[in-house]
């Protein structure tokens, strides 16, 4: 027993020393890798089709629902600033684009008289119209409040448009069109999502841009 202690003992110091040699360096490139590898293998034709739809929610004035948890709802309300306002500022578009997870009071308060697992469908039923689409960001692809906006949004014929990673959880075959990051780390997930983000405003800006001088 005594024998077994000591040796796990020395095991944890092992560990220990081999993080604290770990080289930034080495990390950095590393990580980046395998950020781009991860980039590279996705679906570009589904890519496209997106900011197809998106450009077509534009011209028809109809909106556009985006929402998270977590890390993936920062990424849901980054949407509004930058769709919103880059979108409207570099084309002739007027993006009609809510984050369902940026009011904190409604939040609290269906996740407090009903369910934490309501917060955005609850939102949806008193929000959304026919013709409006929805964006889900989640990394796993399987809390309970995206799956349910994601059922129900279905019911409604209304769009679901996803992103998610590891193997894209149940909310991948709920969705019109899914774009799924294949990797096993949350960090690298939402990087890939931000980053897809920014590249469909940026081509949506520059395929319809209104003036040369571009603010991006």
């Amino acid at each position: 027993m005594v024998l077994r202690k000591q040796l796990i003992g020395i095991r944890i110091i092992i560990v220990m020393n081999n993080t604290n040699k770990l080289d930034l360096k080495k990390f950095y490139h590393e990580y980046t890798d395998s950020l781009k590898n991860s980039l590279d293998k996705v679906d570009l034709k589904k890519l496209s089709n997106i900011a197809n739809i998106l450009i077509k929610q534009f011209k028809n004035k109809k909106k556009i629902f985006v929402c998270g948890n977590g890390g993936s709802a920062a990424i849901a309300n980054h949407y509004i600033c930058d769709y919103l306002k880059l979108i409207r500022y570099n084309t002739k578009f007027k993006p009609k684009i809510l984050s369902l997870s940026d009011n904190v009071e409604t939040l609290t308060a269906i996740s407090n008289d009903h369910h934490y697992s309501e917060i955005f469908k609850y939102q949806a039923e008193s929000l959304a119209d026919k013709g409006d689409i929805f964006i889900i960001i989640s990394s796993s692809g399987n809390s309970d409040n995206v799956i349910k906006l994601a059922k129900w949004a279905k019911r409604k014929k209304n769009k679901v448009i996803s992103f998610t990673g590891f193997n894209g959880g149940k909310l991948k075959h709920l969705s019109y069109l899914n774009i799924n990051i294949n990797q096993n780390n949350y960090g690298r997930v939402e990087d890939s999502h931000h980053i897809l983000m920014h590249l469909i405003m940026h081509f949506i800006v520059l395929k319809n841009k209104k003036t040369k001088k571009l603010r991006l």
